[in-house]
């Protein structure tokens, strides 16, 4: 069967229409906002990126590209080698990568971005909140995009469909702004911001204090 990473890199090479498939329905994957230049939102979310920024999952490298615009130095961690070239064609650095290997100047990012759904990476929301602690420099926090608060933190088997093609499964998590918090202790993190914009949810989350 066809893998996820397959179709994705077929739907962002042509332009091709991405749904993601969960339950038997199915549902659109927002590509075109990943490629576009700008989305409601982003804004509140730049700004917290303060310093050295990894944006995980970069995907086209919309956030990538808006961050060096802004002068913040940023690079891109994806899976994808589409993903990698098309944000290197936007004028940002970009390597391929999973954020669980080996991931360059470990230990000493300020920001750790996780938007667009990316905190679903790996199905596991502890597992990759403490790995992107251990990423951070002292004093750096994570900024990462969340579900409504009325939603249900879920575990579920994902695929992607690009035309009449469906993927494999592969696990992906939705996180509730309501249940960040607990998630985020068990991380070994804390919430030190939140905040809503135009219809999204985020929070900023920093190492949480020594008991």
């Amino acid at each position: 069967m066809t893998t996820a990473l397959e179709l994705y890199d077929r739907a962002l090479d042509a332009d091709a229409r991405l749904d993601y498939v969960l339950a038997g329905e199915t549902l659109p994957a927002g590509l075109a906002r990943w490629k576009g230049v700008h989305s409601p939102g982003d804004g509140g979310m730049l700004d917290r990126c303060a310093g050295p920024t990894l944006d995980i999952g970069c995907g086209p490298g919309r956030l990538v590209a808006a961050l060096v615009g802004r002068g913040v130095s940023a690079l891109g961690l994806d899976i994808s080698p589409v993903a990698v070239r098309l944000t290197r064609a936007r004028g940002g650095r970009a390597v391929r990568g999973d954020v669980f290997g080996r991931v360059p100047r470990e230990g000493r990012w300020a920001t750790a971005l996780l938007a667009d759904g990316n905190i679903g990476i790996g199905g596991d929301p502890v597992r990759l909140l403490a790995r992107c602690r251990d990423l951070l420099a002292p004093g750096g926090s994570v900024v990462v995009e969340l579900e409504t608060p009325g939603a249900a933190t879920a575990v579920a088997e994902l695929r992607l469909r690009v035309d009449a093609r469906v993927s494999a499964p592969f696990p992906w998590a939705f996180v509730s702004f309501a249940d960040v918090p607990g998630l985020a202790y068990r991380a070994g993190l804390e919430i030190t911001e939140a905040w809503t914009e135009a219809g999204r949810w985020f929070a900023a989350l920093g190492g949480a204090p020594a008991h």
